[in-house]
């Protein structure tokens, strides 16, 4: 009786680990199409941070101050021409302080609060809600959604 419970606790563990190993590999993957975007965000290369979004992707940003609340929607195409559009001595970075993943099959989302700033300077701080499409093997940003709050 010991031998068959002893063996049937390997068998959980290796299954554990292998769902575990599974798990991280995914995220690993999704992290990568996150980190891509923000590559091309920061170098303002529209072509790469489109090599990680859906054709149809469309961003929502919320700003919040005490008083209001505005939300806007942009296609990729006309966020990629704001990006491009913004001089190159103005130096600019959005600092994802963490991730949490939700992962079901094809689907992924994926909470990123962050930090951004423009020369140096915090201009304001929010969160990131990513969806995420695996396509055709790449995990392809279907959604974003983001608050903003200015930084005091």
């Amino acid at each position: 009786m010991n031998i068959k419970k002893s063996i049937m606790r390997k068998l959980v563990t290796i299954v554990f680990f292998i769902c575990f190993q599974s798990l991280m590999a995914q995220e690993a993957e999704i992290r990568q199409s996150i980190q891509t975007f923000f590559d091309g965000f920061h170098t303002r290369d529209s072509l790469k941070m489109k090599s990680v979004c859906y054709s149809n992707m469309i961003l929502h940003s919320i700003s919040e101050s005490t008083i209001t609340r505005k939300i806007t929607t942009e296609k990729f195409s006309d966020f990629a021409k704001s990006i491009a559009a913004i001089s190159k001595n103005t130096k600019f970075e959005e600092r994802l302080l963490s991730y949490s993943f939700n992962v079901e099959g094809s689907l992924a989302h994926v909470w990123t609060p962050y930090e951004f700033y423009v020369n140096g300077k915090l201009a304001h701080k929010g969160v990131n809600s990513f969806q995420l499409l695996k396509d055709n093997g790449l995990w392809k940003i279907i959604h974003i959604a983001d608050t903003r709050k200015r930084a005091n």
